[in-house]
């Protein structure tokens, strides 16, 4: 093998199975985030961490909703 074809194949391993396993980590670690995101929202009593972020989340939806009404065009029943 010579330095063209070991490198061609270093920078495969490297670079892509390299990225794939960060991409599976990053996607584990935000999976489990969303079950327990989950779980903590199912539960009977609400956890300090739960009812501390609510009003900020409920505030930023309001704002979402808000802006986006805002944003839509305002028709006209003119037709050309």
């Amino acid at each position: 093998m010579n330095f063209f074809s070991g490198s061609i194949i270093g920078f495969f391993f490297g670079l892509f199975f390299g990225a794939g396993c960060a991409l599976a980590l990053m996607y584990a670690i935000y999976s489990g985030g969303y079950r327990k995101a989950l779980e903590d929202s199912l539960r009977e009593e609400k956890s300090d961490t739960y009812r501390r972020w609510l009003p900020y989340v409920e505030k930023r939806l309001k704002k979402e909703k808000a802006g986006r009404v805002a944003d839509q065009p305002v028709s006209s029943n003119k037709q050309a």
